[in-house]
């Protein structure tokens, strides 16, 4: 993609394979919100605004060199997902589903955020998951300004594991308070390293995340694909089993051959069926 900078704004050019609305609304990640034509939400301690115009994706609210040192990675843009798109292909289920999901890119979150937000996420949904992140952002995160405007980066580790279930009972999010504190208490003394788990191979980075508690294997894949890289992690929520089963006749995406992209896969099929075909089964 080509990009062109400006003093107050980036502009990625012919950004096709960059969905604003897909990406945001996909369900990979909780801190973006639609705000009228435009997407707003806070990523790497910086709040962003994103529009799509005519194709070409305006960026509002980081540098030139913010740009180029975190968020060409954070958006995946140097990943070629037209050939990621011919791979899945050669699946028949996938094949005509491609065109309509396509312009999904898989973020690369901060891994203890994106840990922590799926741990929250856990029998929950999404206004709901989005609602208690933001008290725990208000509450506990750093405070940030910006053109006047007033935001909180995501807590660190540190600072939450210095915190009682009475201190996190302001963000109300109920039982999940436990493991709140477990994840942050575990990452902060190097008990689980998640430097070290990003180097691993998928299923010994999946067993050492499920050693936090209210860490179990669905939350564990969606950690590993939207926090730490890894595209052949296929989370599995009630969704994808209903798809896997009356497209597939499965419900085990371990059968199924996905080239080694089946995170991608995954959401494919994830928005596929929540905005069309599986939507009045629900």
């Amino acid at each position: 993609m080509n990009t062109e900078f400006f003093e107050n704004k980036i502009i990625i050019k012919n950004a096709d394979g960059f969905d604003l609305k897909k990406t945001f609304e996909c369900g990979q990640c909780f801190r973006f919100d639609s705000v009228g034509d435009a997407f707003e939400g806070v990523a790497c301690g910086k709040l962003l605004t994103l529009k799509d115009i005519g194709g070409d994706i305006e960026i509002m609210g980081i540098t030139k060199e913010e740009f180029e040192t975190t968020f060409i990675r954070f958006f995946d843009l140097e990943r070629d997902y037209s050939q990621i798109d011919s791979a899945l292909a050669s699946d028949p289920v996938l094949k005509p589903i491609i065109p309509f999901s396509t312009g999904i890119r898989i973020l690369r979150q901060e891994p203890f955020e994106t840990l922590t937000s799926f741990i929250i996420s856990a029998s929950n949904n999404i206004p709901r998951i989005k609602k208690i992140i933001g008290l725990l952002c208000e509450n506990f995160g750093e405070k940030h300004t910006q053109n006047g405007r007033v935001y909180h980066s995501f807590p660190d580790a540190e600072t939450l594991a210095g915190l009682s279930l009475s201190d996190l009972a302001v963000i109300r999010a109920g039982f999940r308070d436990k493991y709140i504190l477990d994840c942050a208490q575990k990452v902060n003394s190097g008990e689980i390293d998640l430097h070290a788990v990003a180097k691993m191979q998928y299923s010994d980075a999946a067993r050492q995340l499920m050693k936090i508690n209210g860490v179990g294997q669905k939350v564990a894949d969606c950690a590993l694909l939207f926090g730490f890289g890894f595209l052949d992690s296929f989370p599995k929520d009630v969704w994808i089993k209903r798809v896997l089963k009356s497209y597939y006749n499965t419900e085990d995406s371990s059968a199924l051959d996905f080239h080694g992209y089946g995170g991608i896969a995954q959401q494919y099929l994830f928005y596929y069926a929540r905005e069309t075909a599986l939507r009045d089964n629900a």
